[in-house]
């Protein structure tokens, strides 16, 4: 899934400005652009860059075929091994008073968390449930798509199997929120409709290079958010959905180290290439799958959702610095060597950009401690007020 901005990197002239009460990255509120079918005026689409891996180019995933079957499938599950929504849930099969009890049971564990919770869980569970539109996005980078829908190339045996275990994740979250009975089902499915229908640009211009430093950054980012939403419901005193959301995390984990080992491999075979896009995607800002979310009512939804995250502690600027210095240290890019003179000014960018990340922030939230705090309304909690 999962995930809002803290800051705002220029792309021409690498500057940075903080953004109050944001934390996932994603594009100015009037840049955004909404589904057509929203009837909300927005800016006109940014223009969109396409195809720009150069063609000879494909040949280094074709080479990388036998790599990819012997080291990146084998982080694949077996079907008969995978958890799946049902492990979780009440048993339908059950005789109907023994179901009821066990529904009964279920609200009883979530009726102590806080409305302020159920936004992130919503955000999140509707992040992760606009599947289709992250598994189109891979299935257009040149090289490595699924040419026919059932491709046996290791690249599209991948994309078809991860987008698998990632379908268990939404189903799970949704059926575990329609159970609790603190959300409003109709607003998050039209929520979920829009967002799948407006679909997503990630920048990654149909270039593999670009997709999987992106799909190595989400995986992590997602990883830290169920991860503290699963410490949050065991605070809360829910253990059956810290247990879903960490069961979830520990999912987006496995899938990181399958898209790092990828870009791992194109440091080793081709440095400078890798290297620069791991900074293109660094200028341009990792934006979260979710960014164009809406509601039908809040046209600024994903910066309101993503400002409880951030003030709650489920995903925060110092998680994307954090997920930054571990890619760096992960790839060993401070060691990198065998650049081009463009490769290196691109590792000096990167290796230098957590930190800067840090310091920028702290001014943010001295500003923001000055603010007085506001409260929105969510549709998905039956319009009950949130602070901000």
């Amino acid at each position: 899934m999962q995930f809002t901005n803290t800051h705002c990197l220029s792309s021409r002239n690498l500057s940075w400005t903080p953004r109050v009460h944001r934390h996932r990255l994603h594009p100015p509120t009037s840049a955004v652009r909404l589904s057509p079918i929203s009837a909300v005026v927005a800016a006109p689409p940014k223009p969109q860059k396409t195809h720009s891996m150069p063609a000879e180019k494909q040949q280094v995933f074709k080479s990388l075929e036998n790599w990819a079957t012997e080291n990146v499938l084998p982080l694949l599950k077996p079907v008969k091994e995978c958890w799946q929504p049902q492990n979780f849930l009440p048993d339908p099969a059950l005789p109907l008073e023994e179901f009821n009890e066990q529904v009964k049971v279920l609200r009883e564990r979530t009726g102590e968390l806080p409305d302020e919770y159920f936004v992130v869980l919503v955000g999140d569970m509707i992040t992760e449930d606009a599947l289709p539109t992250y598994q189109t996005m891979i299935n257009t980078l040149d090289g490595v798509r699924d040419e026919t829908g059932a491709s046996l190339s290791p690249w599209a045996l991948w994309t078809r199997a991860w987008t698998a275990e990632e379908n268990r994740h939404g189903d799970l979250l949704r059926t575990y929120l329609y159970l609790s009975g603190r959300v409003d089902m109709l607003m998050i499915e039209r929520t979920l409709q829009y967002l799948i229908g407006t679909g997503m640009d990630p920048g990654t211009e149909n270039n593999p290079y670009l997709g999987f430093v992106y799909t190595s950054f989400q995986e992590r980012a997602t990883f830290v958010s169920h991860g503290n939403t699963a410490r949050l419901a065991k605070e809360g005193g829910d253990p059956v959905l810290a247990r879903i959301c960490g069961t979830i995390a520990a999912d987006e984990k496995r899938h990181e180290l399958a898209y790092g080992r990828i870009v791992e491999k194109l440091l080793e075979v081709d440095p400078t290439g890798a290297m620069l896009a791991i900074s293109d995607m660094m200028k341009k800002r990792i934006t979260m799958p979710a960014h164009l979310m809406f509601d039908g009512q809040d046209p600024r939804l994903f910066e309101h959702f993503s400002a409880v995250a951030q003030r709650i502690g489920v995903y925060t600027a110092d998680d994307y610095a954090d997920i930054l210095e571990a890619l760096i240290q992960r790839w060993r890019l401070e060691k990198l060597e065998g650049l081009t003179a463009e490769g290196r000014r691109a590792q000096d960018f990167v290796c230098g950009l957590a930190p800067r990340i840090r310091k920028l922030q702290e001014r943010a939230d001295e500003r923001a401690k000055k603010m007085e705090p506001h409260g929105v309304k969510f549709s998905w909690i039956f319009n009950k007020e949130v602070t901000l």
